[in-house]
C-alpha cells in the first residue's frame, strides 16, 4: 500500500513541476536549429547557430557546343564556384548540343556539385543541353527558349542506331528522377516512339517551349534576362556575384582549335619534315615542324582529344620514316609502318575514342578527321615540290644556314677549296640516296644529297655543285 501511495504522489508532483515549465516561445524555434536530436531527447535545450545569409552566385555562360571545350569549363567553374563556397551556382546557357559523353560528365559534375545548381535557359537547350539542364537543381528560362530534342544524332542529322538512344534514354531517366522530374517525359524528349497522352504523340520527339516546360515541370520560373534570375535568388541587391573569367590559357587553346589553323600546322609538319631530308642539318625546319606538332597536339591533349598513346604513335612514326630515309635501303617495312602510324596518329587525335572502342564516333567522323591528315599530307607535299628547289636556293634560305665566307687569315679552316676542286668529277653512290646519304669521290667519303632524285648505292653520280657540308650530286 505505501509503494502505491508514494508511486502516486511521485506522479502527482512531476504533473505539477511540468505544468509551471515556461513554455517556449514559437517565435524563437524558427531562428534555431536543433543540431543534437540525442541531447535535446534529454531534455537538453536546443543548440542555436548563427544563420549565415546565402548571397554568394557564381555565374558562368555556357553558349557553345558541348564538347571537350565545354566540359573543361563546366568543370573549372564548378570548382571555383565550391571553392569561393558559392551558395548557387548559374549556368547561363544556350546550346544545340554536343556529344554524348561530354554532357554525361558535365551531367555528373553538376549534379554533384555543393552549390544549388541553376540552368538559366537563354534561347536553346537541345540535344546534350537538355540532359545538362535537367542535371541542375533548377531551371529558369527566358520567353521563347525551348529545351528538348536529345534525340542522338550524327553530324548529318540521321538518328544513331538504338543502343545509343537507348545509353541517351537511361541516363535521360535517370537524372530526371534524381531531380524530382517526371522520367517518362525526359525519355520521350529522346524516343520518337513514346507516347504520353495530352503532352506528345508517337512518332513525334518531345521539345517543349517555356509555358509547356513550366507547366509539366521542366521549368520553375520564367525570367527575361540573368538579372532577374539573381534578384529572385537573392533580393535586395545583396547577391554577391563572381562571375567566370576565361584565362589567356582557354584563349589559345580555343585559337589553336581552330580547323583550318589546325590543318596549316599539319602542312607545316610535313613541309618541316620534307625539307628537312632534303637538306639534312639545317635545323631550321625540323624546328618548325616540331614547334608546329606541339601546337597541333596540346589542345587537344588538353581538351581530351589526343591521348598519349596517340601522341606516342605519331612520333614512333616519325622515327621510323627518319630510319627507313636514313638508315635503310628502299621504301621497306619501316618506311610504311611509320607512315601509318603518323596518319593514325594525328586521326585518331581529332575524334572521340576511348582507345580503340568508337561508341560515340561515327564512321563520318573518322573520315572527316582522316581526309583532314591526308589534304594537309597532300598540301604540304605539293608546296614542297614546287617551292622545295627555289626555297633551298633563295635568300631567304641563305639566312637561315651559314652562309658567310670564313677566312683561313681569320683563322678559319673549312673545306670550301676542296669541295670547289670536287665539283664536276665523278663517284660512287656508297648508299642509297633519298635525297641524302654518303658517296665516294676519289676515295674519299663525303655527305650528299640529289636534286631530287633517288639514287641506288653503287650508281655513279657526278658532283654539280656544293652546299654548306653537302655535295650535290646527280646521275653521272
Amino acid at each position: 500500500m505505501r509503494v502505491v501511495l508514494f508511486i502516486f504522489l511521485q506522479c502527482l508532483f512531476g504533473t505539477a513541476m511540468l505544468a509551471q515549465t515556461t513554455p517556449v516561445d514559437s517565435s524563437l524555434v524558427d531562428t534555431l536549429k536543433v543540431t543534437d536530436t540525442e541531447s535535446s531527447n534529454k531534455n537538453n535545450p536546443p543548440i542555436a547557430t548563427k544563420i549565415v545569409p546565402k548571397n554568394k552566385i557564381y555565374v558562368f555562360e555556357l553558349n557553345e557546343a558541348i564538347f571537350p571545350a565545354a566540359w573543361r569549363r563546366v568543370k573549372k567553374a564548378v570548382e571555383e564556384a565550391e571553392a569561393l563556397e558559392s551558395d548557387y551556382l548559374i549556368m547561363h546557357l544556350n546550346t544545340y548540343g554536343g556529344a554524348v559523353d561530354m554532357a554525361d560528365s558535365i551531367r555528373t559534375k553538376l549534379m554533384k556539385a555543393k552549390p544549388t545548381t541553376i540552368a538559366f535557359i537563354d534561347n536553346n537547350a537541345a540535344s546534350a543541353g537538355a540532359l545538362i539542364s535537367i542535371a541542375c537543381d533548377s531551371i529558369f528560362m527566358v520567353e521563347g527558349a525551348q529545351i528538348g530534342a536529345a534525340t542522338v544524332v550524327n553530324q548529318t542529322g540521321e538518328q544513331m542506331p538504338d543502343k545509343y538512344q537507348s545509353y541517351m534514354r537511361a541516363t535521360m531517366r535517370s537524372t530526371a528522377e534524381a531531380q524530382g522530374r517526371d522520367p517518362r517525359i525526359a525519355e520521350a524528349m529522346v524516343d520518337d516512339r513514346i507516347s504520353i497522352p495530352g503532352i506528345i504523340d508517337s512518332a513525334k520527339t518531345l521539345t517543349f517551349t517555356t509555358s509547356e516546360a513550366l507547366k509539366y515541370g521542366f521549368c520553375e520560373a520564367k525570367f527575361n534576362n540573368l538579372q532577374q534570375v539573381i534578384d529572385h535568388l537573392v533580393p535586395n541587391n545583396e547577391a554577391v556575384v563572381t562571375e567566370y573569367e576565361p584565362t589567356w590559357i582557354d584563349i589559345v587553346i580555343g585559337f589553336l582549335s581552330n580547323p583550318m589553323l589546325s590543318g596549316f600546322l599539319m602542312v607545316v609538319m610535313f613541309m618541316g619534315i620534307y625539307a628537312e631530308i632534303q637538306t639534312p642539318g639545317v635545323g631550321f625546319p625540323i624546328l618548325a615542324a616540331i614547334t608546329a606538332s606541339i601546337l597541333y597536339f596540346a589542345p587537344n591533349y588538353i581538351e581530351g582529344l589526343a591521348q598519349n598513346w596517340e601522341i606516342l604513335m605519331f612520333v614512333l612514326g616519325i622515327l621510323l620514316l627518319a630510319v627507313e630515309v636514313l638508315v635503310l635501303p628502299g621504301m621497306g617495312i619501316a618506311g610504311v609502318s611509320g607512315i601509318i602510324l603518323i596518319f593514325a596518329g594525328l586521326t585518331l587525335s581529332l575524334v572521340q575514342n576511348d582507345y580503340f572502342d568508337f561508341t560515340f564516333t561515327t564512321t563520318d567522323d573518322l573520315t572527316r578527321a582522316f581526309a583532314r591528315v591526308l589534304f594537309s599530307v597532300i598540301g604540304s607535299l605539293v608546296i614542297g615540290v614546287l617551292l622545295g628547289g627555289k626555297f633551298v636556293q633563295s635568300k631567304a634560305f641563305d639566312r637561315l644556314v651559314l652562309a658567310e665566307t670564313q677566312e683561313s687569315s681569320e683563322g678559319f679552316t673549312i673545306k670550301a677549296n676542296e669541295y670547289e676542286a670536287l665539283v664536276g668529277k665523278e663517284g660512287v653512290a656508297l648508299t642509297d640516296l633519298k635525297i641524302s646519304g654518303k658517296i665516294e669521290v676519289e676515295d674519299e667519303r663525303y655527305d650528299a644529297i640529289t636534286t631530287g632524285d633517288f639514287i641506288e648505292a653503287g650508281t655513279k653520280v657526278v658532283v654539280k655543285k656544293y652546299k654548306g657540308n653537302y655535295l650535290v650530286v646527280k646521275v653521272a
